[in-house]
């Protein structure tokens, strides 16, 4: 009665087991790929699935998308500049068939030519294009992934460059070029804005010269202005020429009265005028001896 017992014990566990082989349950986002002694029969599922016992075995794949990430890579660019970069790729499974039948381990499969693709693109880079063509070899590194993984059933359908490491001395010259093109700009929108400043002035000269009175508008309004900030200082406009018959005046009367303002001296005394180029001297002259003074005694008196 024991060993009937222990008998029919074996045998409730060996249908267990063999239930739980037969019997496989598959989600909505899964495949289950079977094969019967070693043939592929293909995908099944999802749902309940039942399998032979010790004659099919079914391997799961999994339909959803995988985001892997990409090591950084160091990477030599077209003009000789090392720069290390690391990207993300979005891929997901087909054709469960051939991502079982067709490669060991797809994942790392796609992983390792990921790196490669993205150390050859880059490669054949100049450092300009990486940082300004990124949607470019963006799609360039998806388009030659997913060629290289079609056979695997699997679809490479985005891959990105996320960061982009430069040296030091690299940054600092960037840095330095992208200065100087500041200034340049800067430079070039002065003087843009002179020329066009300079166009606005020659026209308004133009209208102020078709009407003069324009100016003394101009000149109330900037008085405005001023007083509009609350200023002590009262600044009045001269017209210009106001100030040029004022200045003509004054000079047209200095010289009639210039003369009479400045008396004469009388000389003490006279000294002999020297020739001139205007008058110049017939014969030469002899100069006059003075009269040798005679004192009182020495005069002669009437008496005498």
């Amino acid at each position: 009665m024991e060993v009937l017992g222990v008998l029919i014990l074996i045998l409730g566990a060996f249908a267990m087991l063999v239930l739980f082989s037969a019997v496989k349950v598959v989600q909505e986002y899964e495949r289950g790929v079977v094969f019967r002694l070693g043939r592929l029969l293909g995908p099944r599922g999802p749902g309940l699935i039942l399998l032979i016992p010790f004659v099919e075995r079914m391997t799961k794949v999994d339909l959803r998308t995988v985001t892997m990430d990409i090591p950084s890579q160091e990477v030599i660019t077209r003009d000789n500049v090392t720069v290390r970069v690391n990207a993300v790729a979005y891929f997901r499974v087909l054709d469960p068939n051939a991502a079982v039948t067709n490669v060991a381990d797809f994942v790392r499969a796609t992983s390792q030519i990921a790196q490669t693709t993205l150390r050859s693109v880059l490669g054949q880079s100049e450092l300009d294009d990486l940082l300004s063509e990124r949607e470019k070899i963006n799609q360039d590194l998806q388009r030659i992934i997913d060629d290289q993984t079609e056979p695997w059933g699997i679809k490479v359908s985005v891959v990105e460059v996320k960061d982009v490491e430069l040296p030091p001395t690299m940054q600092r010259a960037m840095a330095r070029q992208a200065e100087a093109e500041r200034e340049k700009r800067a430079k070039i929108i002065h003087a843009e804005g002179e020329f066009q400043a300079s166009q606005q002035l020659a026209r308004a000269a133009d209208v102020i010269n078709l009407n003069p009175v324009t100016i003394q508008l101009r000149y109330l309004q900037t008085l405005t202005e001023i007083g509009a900030e609350q200023n002590t200082t009262i600044v009045f406009p001269l017209p210009i020429d106001l100030l040029g018959s004022m200045v003509g005046a004054n000079g047209a009367a200095r010289p009639s009265t210039a003369r009479p303002s400045t008396p004469a001296v009388p000389s003490r005394a006279a000294t002999p005028a020297a020739p001139t180029a205007a008058t110049a001297p017939t014969a030469p002259s002899t100069p006059a001896m003075p009269a040798p003074r005679v004192s009182p005694a020495e005069r002669p008196t009437g008496d005498e």
